[in-house]
């Protein structure tokens, strides 16, 4: 392949929806995680916020994660306009009361010093994100556990040049709950990887830089350091979380329903759309 062709099929696959083949919205393009996530992420680790403040950053951070979710889940099964907003509400109140809840509880730990109870309070935030952003998947994806998604047979490079040049596309092999299971958990698990560097490194290196003279001196310079160092964790921890399970997921037949071993055999191997 080519640099000029593998450029393309980069710009391609961080484009277009794999199973639409339509451009998903650029904000919500994992391609633009990183920035979309920043301020929301900034917000969410600011130093003393108070109880709205917590409130108004978990609800945002809730409302670009439906999104993201919505626009790049898999689209072999639809989504109806109720499930979305029922999910939405209920991954809003499950972050929202589990960062209420800690704020009041880390206070209360008197056994704790002040030092470990600060460093606590900054780790919040990612309680919240993490077990709510899990839940945010599987509640916005239920739906394709209920119904499944679309297995196809997996198909070498030779096969798939093929079938191009022939204008045919890869036929569906048929849905698959056991491959949906699969493909939500190890998206929400993807989530919770993605969120624990960007959650926990930043609020504990801030506190420590907040103990130095330099900081000290300069307290309005808390919020730029604060961003840099989410910044530089999400460029890292972005790419590792996306890497650690293959948006195009390859299993053996064997493992899914019997009438997909009917197909293709049991050990014949197919393939399907994690979503991310």
């Amino acid at each position: 392949m080519t640099p000029e062709l593998w450029k393309a099929k980069k710009i391609v696959d961080s484009t277009l929806h794999p199973d639409t083949g339509q451009p998903v919205f650029l904000p919500f393009r994992m391609s633009s995680f990183v920035i979309s996530n920043l301020v929301v992420t900034a917000g969410m680790l600011t130093p003393g916020l108070q109880t709205t403040g917590t409130l108004l950053w978990q609800i945002t951070n809730q409302s670009l994660n439906v999104a993201i979710n919505s626009a790049n889940a898999n689209k072999s099964t639809f989504l109806s306009t109720s499930t979305l907003i029922q999910s939405y509400f209920l991954a809003v109140s499950a972050s929202c009361s589990v960062a209420l809840g800690l704020n009041s509880l880390v206070p209360r730990l008197k056994r704790l010093s002040p030092g470990t109870r600060t460093i606590l309070t900054r780790l919040v935030p990612f309680a919240a994100v993490a077990s709510a952003g899990a839940l945010n998947v599987f509640l916005m994806r239920s739906e394709e556990i209920r119904k499944g998604i679309d297995v196809f047979p997996s198909l070498s490079e030779a096969q798939k040049h093929q079938m191009a040049k022939e204008g045919k596309d890869n036929e569906s092999l048929g849905k698959s709950k056991k491959a949906a299971t699969i493909a939500v958990a190890e998206t929400a698990l993807s989530r919770v990887l993605n969120a624990t560097p960007i959650m926990v490194l930043p609020p504990l290196l801030l506190v420590r830089l907040q103990r130095t003279e330099w900081l000290r001196r300069r307290p309005r310079m808390v919020l730029p350091v604060n961003l840099g160092l989410i910044l530089t964790t999400s460029i890292f921890a972005l790419p590792l979380a996306l890497a650690a399970f293959p948006t195009r997921q390859l299993i053996r037949a064997g493992s899914l329903e019997r009438e997909i071993v009917e197909k293709v055999g049991e050990d014949g191997m197919v393939e399907f759309n994690r979503g991310i």
